[in-house]
């Protein structure tokens, strides 16, 4: 089978590689779309803190079931999607059923080998039925699924105030799934193109450029109040600590970013507030569910998210061309 591997940071190759056998209890998959997610091009940057080369990318996954275990209620030719977490089921957060926080943790296409190739061969439980969904749309229920879970972390409701700090599609699947549950959504960042598609593509009802004047204009924009949910997905520690700035009094925090350093904040202003923080870590079965709800709903605009489609094979170019910034890329999926 074809594969597309990260030979070393900023080296890609298409190689050829046998198909993998099929473990027990494991369903053979017939990989047909795979999601470029920012984890990948970090990867591709060499700036991924988790990762031994070479390593074949790829966690955003749809295809259809080759081969399956005695017994499965899946059948060759079905439609799945994949979800990535290769959880342990053993350890104290398994046990609790916190699979996404699971001690010994294996995410496809980061830890081990992901699903930029023509199979991929993973435990019966994290192959999903996609239902209604076509498979280039199933490719993105991994990212929004990502989003969902912040939004069900920080207990947003429709009497809400939510800043979604950040607009990459992770921030921007924070933005969908915050609408869906009723709140009022503000996006904040830098770009304005990414502010502009927030509001014009995917209903965010304000946005706020990240300048020198942000605390001012939040406080004019909430009356004095801030807001009650903020949920950063910048994946930078600057803006993470900055965003403390924005809690109301009984604010909720959620990071969906993780950054290798340190962050800090001011203990009296976070604890006047009686605010609550939140770590948002990968995603829960019910996040991947909640996903295709909304998608089948018509909730959630996959044909403005996927900007940009290719070829596995030319996926050496692609990778060149897609990390630019100018390139403009929403969500990338290649097809195999």
């Amino acid at each position: 089978m074809k594969a597309l591997i990260c030979d070393e940071p900023g080296r890609l190759s298409v190689i050829e590689r046998p198909v993998p056998v099929r473990g027990e209890n494991e369903v053979l998959v017939r990989i047909r779309h795979v999601g470029i997610c920012g984890t990948d091009f970090h990867i591709f940057a060499g700036k991924h803190p988790f990762l031994e080369y070479p390593r074949v990318m790829g966690h955003e996954l749809s295809g259809t079931v080759e081969e399956t275990p005695s017994g499965s209620a899946l059948k060759k030719g079905d439609p799945v999607y994949i979800v990535p977490y290769l959880s342990c089921g053993q350890c104290h957060a398994c046990r609790k059923g916190l699979t996404n926080a699971c001690q010994n943790i294996k995410v496809l296409g980061v830890h081990c080998d992901g699903g930029m190739a023509e199979y991929v061969s993973v435990p019966e439980q994290n192959v999903v039925p996609t239902g209604g969904i076509a498979l280039a749309d199933a490719a993105m229920i991994e990212f929004l699924a990502i989003g969902a879970h912040g939004v069900k972390r920080g207990g947003i409701t429709a009497s809400d105030r939510v800043l979604v700090t950040g607009s990459g599609p992770i921030g921007m699947s924070a933005i969908i799934f915050a609408k869906a549950r009723g709140a009022h959504v503000t996006v904040m960042d830098t770009r304005e193109d990414r502010l502009a598609f927030a509001v014009d593509g995917l209903g965010a009802d304000a946005s706020l450029f990240a300048n020198a004047s942000a605390e001012t204009e939040v406080m004019r924009m909430t009356g004095g109040d801030g807001f009650d949910v903020v949920i950063d997905a910048t994946g930078n520690a600057i803006p993470m600590q900055r965003g403390f700035n924005f809690l109301a009094h009984g604010a909720r925090y959620v990071l969906l970013s993780v950054v290798r350093t340190e962050i800090t904040f001011s203990d009296p202003e976070f604890h006047k507030r009686e605010a609550t923080l939140f770590a948002s870590r990968n995603a829960q079965p019910d996040d991947f569910a909640e996903v295709v709800r909304q998608m089948e709903a018509g909730k959630v605009p996959t044909r403005a998210l996927n900007t940009h489609t290719g070829r596995l094979e030319d996926g050496v170019s692609l990778f060149n061309e897609w990390s630019q910034p100018e390139a403009g890329v929403i969500k990338a999926i290649l097809e195999v």
